[in-house]
């Protein structure tokens, strides 16, 4: 590996550096969404359970002890419960806004590895071409094949390890991102219908 790192030059230590910072944003997005992922139907089945028998504060203790988003829209409408609709649902959209940034925290960094990794790559294949072709005219046109491959060796060297940081960066940020867009879609169920539960509860049964 430190071979491969010395003949791919300089640029592959840019490139090294790219992937552990890829590799940490990755894993430390995985485990904070699959902390902030929880069982919404289960939840809501329980709090719609207390909330019918006037168990309000019992319904804040269980979303007090659930960690993640979606507890955390619903314990904000669950201390406004004589609030109207149109104020519990600005409050539930309040609450969801305040959480998407902390979904998304980095996100962006793994993405912009994805796209500059293989720039970086085509940076080193370019100056390893230039490098094979200075040694062709400092020789007047006559050079061993050793000397070329130095050049040609040090640039494919490059490009391959610019692509292989950047595949999986692109495809961990696709996968990130669909979770966060399925905890995002729980958000929205979460706050549609605790809103309902709390009218119902309040209002009595619609006929």
């Amino acid at each position: 590996m430190l071979e491969l790192l010395q003949k791919g030059g300089p640029l592959m230590w840019i490139i090294l550096l790219c992937s552990v910072v890829a590799l940490g944003v990755f894993l430390e997005r995985l485990l904070y969404l699959h902390k902030a992922l929880i069982r919404v139907g289960e939840l809501l089945g329980g709090l719609a359970l207390l909330i019918r028998n006037h168990r309000l504060d019992e319904a804040l203790g269980e979303c007090s002890a659930s960690s993640g988003p979606v507890s955390r829209i619903l314990q904000a409408a669950l201390l406004r419960p004589k609030a109207e609709r149109a104020v519990l649902q600005s409050i539930t959209s309040d609450a969801a806004l305040l959480e998407i940034p902390k979904l998304e925290r980095n996100l962006p960094i793994l993405a912009t590895l994805s796209y500059v990794t293989p720039l970086v790559g085509l940076l080193g294949t370019v100056l390893g071409l230039l490098d094979a072709f200075l040694i062709l005219s400092a020789h007047g046109g006559y050079a061993t094949a050793a000397e070329l491959s130095r050049g040609v060796y040090e640039s494919m060297l490059d490009a391959a390890a610019g692509l292989g940081v950047a595949i999986p960066a692109y495809i961990g940020h696709s996968y990130l991102t669909s979770r966060v867009n399925d905890i995002i879609h729980d958000m929205e169920r979460a706050s549609i219908e605790i809103v309902n539960l709390i009218l119902d509860h309040r209002d009595g049964p619609v006929s």
